[in-house]
This record gives C-alpha cells, sequence and structure tokens, in this order.
C-alpha cells in the first residue's frame, strides 16, 4: 500500500473514531431522523463551496450513471447511521463498534475479489484476517454470554458491519470506476440525504431546536468530521485497492476502543492490548502489501 494512501487511511481513522465517541456522547434519547437530518444539514451547507470548487477545477459534469451512484450511496449511508444509532442505544461502544468496523472490511475485500476482480496477496489476506483477529479477540468475551440490550447492541453491530461493506463497495466502484470526484461524490450524497429526511424532521422540529441548543457543539463536530473521515477514504480509494483499504481502514478500532474505555470506562485493558498487537500487525502486513 503506498504510503500516500496509508496516511489517508490513518488520518480517517483518528477522525472516524473521534465522531463516534461524540455520537455515543449525545445519549440514548437523541432522535435519530432529527438528528441525522440536522447533520447533514450542516455539512451539506458547509462543504458545498468546496464541492463547487472541485467540479469547476476537475471539469467534472454529472451524468445518469454518476448520479444513480450518488443516489443508491445516499440511501445506504442512511440505512447505515440508523443501524449505527440502534446499536449506541443499546450496548457499549467498545463492543459496537469493533464488531461493525470488523465485519465491514471482511465483506468488503471479499466483495473487492469477486466484484472487481482484485488479487490480494498472502500479505493482504493475512493482513486482514489478523485484523479481524483483533476485532475477534477485543469482542468475544462480551459476545458469548449476550443477553437483552447486548444481544440486540451485537446484533445491531453485525448489521452495521455489513451495511459498511456495501457503501464500501458501492461508493469504491463511484469514485474509481465511475471517475466521480470522492468529495462531489460525499457532499452530493449528503444533499439527497437531506431532502430524503425533511419529511421525517419537519414532525420533529422540536426536538431538532432541543438537539441544536444542547448539544451544539457536539453536533457541529459531528458534522463536520463525519464527512471528513469518509471524504479520505474516498481518496485513498482513488489510489489504491479496495481489498487493502477496507480492513487497513479499522485501525480506528483500536482508537475507538481506547476512547470507550478511557473516556466512557468501558472495557477490560489487557484484552485491548492483544487486540491491538493482531490490529497493528494487519495494519503492517496491509501497508507492505
Amino acid at each position: 500500500m503506498p504510503l500516500l494512501v496509508l496516511g489517508l487511511v490513518l488520518a480517517s481513522a483518528v477522525v472516524h473514531a473521534t465522531w463516534n465517541l461524540w455520537t455515543k456522547q449525545l445519549g440514548p434519547a437523541v432522535r435519530q431522523a432529527s438528528l441525522l437530518w440536522l447533520l447533514t444539514a450542516i455539512s451539506s451547507v458547509c462543504y458545498a463551496p468546496f464541492a463547487v470548487a472541485t467540479m469547476v477545477h476537475t471539469h467534472w459534469s454529472p451524468t445518469p450513471s454518476a448520479l444513480a451512484l450518488i443516489l443508491g450511496s445516499a440511501w445506504i449511508h442512511v440505512g447505515y447511521f440508523f443501524l449505527l444509532l440502534r446499536g449506541y442505544r443499546a450496548g457499549d461502544l467498545s463492543l459496537v463498534y469493533p464488531l461493525a468496523r470488523g465485519t465491514g472490511p471482511l465483506l468488503a475485500t471479499a466483495g473487492a475479489v469477486a466484484l472487481f476482480g482484485e488479487h490480494p496477496t498472502w500479505l493482504s489476506v493475512t493482513g486482514a484476517l489478523l485484523v479481524v483477529t483483533g476485532v475477534a479477540v477485543m469482542t468475544a468475551p462480551a459476545v458469548r454470554g449476550v443477553r437483552g440490550h447486548a444481544a440486540a447492541a451485537v446484533g445491531y453491530g453485525l448489521a452495521t458491519g455489513v451495511s459498511i461493506a456495501i457503501y464500501t463497495l458501492w461508493d469504491g466502484w463511484g469514485v474509481k470506476r465511475a471517475g466521480v470526484p470522492p468529495l462531489v461524490f460525499y457532499w452530493a450524497g449528503e444533499v439527497v440525504r437531506v431532502l430524503t429526511l425533511t419529511p421525517l424532521a419537519m414532525g420533529q422540529r422540536a426536538e431538532i431546536a432541543s438537539l441544536w441548543k444542547t448539544q451544539r457543539a457536539r453536533v457541529i463536530g459531528i458534522a463536520l468530521l463525519s464527512p471528513l473521515s469518509y471524504i479520505l477514504i474516498l481518496l485513498a480509494l482513488r489510489k489504491g485497492d479496495v481489498g487493502h483499504i477496507a480492513p487497513a481502514r479499522e485501525v480506528s478500532i483500536l482508537i475507538g476502543a481506547w476512547l470507550g474505555g478511557r473516556v466512557l470506562g468501558e472495557g477490560d485493558r489487557r484484552r485491548r492490548l492483544v487486540a491491538a498487537a493482531a490490529f497493528a500487525a494487519g495494519v503492517i502486513a496491509l501497508a507492505v502489501s
């Protein structure tokens, strides 16, 4: 994996884990539609000048196929975010986040081989398996005896991982095969998400006003960092293989698990150290493959 691609992936990991922590800290009482509408409205406005500048600079203009990819991506991401919020409502960050981020790359790597004809090396396959092993080590004690809310959290974590794999493959095709500029691709998806969620949000205006009043700083932070973390990945996908990038970005699990333990008081450190060793070895294998 080229160093530039690895740098993009690692920067994305830090940003991604940070906005997930802030999302978890919003608490279980937040309405999903009102939160997602507010986030996408803010980010679509803030990133609009950069998207327009990119279109002018690259002379890119939409085609029917590009618009179809953007539309599909927008709806997949809505499903992903709803599942993620449900998971955080049901369980701990240090359980839901690793399950979601660990399931996604495994499925995405397999999908990249089947759909895009990518040819992973033995080293990249080993790296992907090490990343997945780290996820298993981190979550096994919590998964073995799950009941009630914990069982629901595991289910939502796995479902979120499936949605991650789907949007990784879909969006990878959009920016690499269809040639849509990454920033434009994500920003246009945000606009579609705002329009899609507006009918629901109009019935939750009181919740939106309350959320803005009480959680303004976190909401703005999430609205800015969530797109940035994924735009960095889309840039990486233009320069590297999905099968390498999808597992490597899961270094964010280390950061998310550390934040869950340090900030939220979740999990045990010894198990995290073993998982961290597997993650680190996996990312190194992917970086040199």
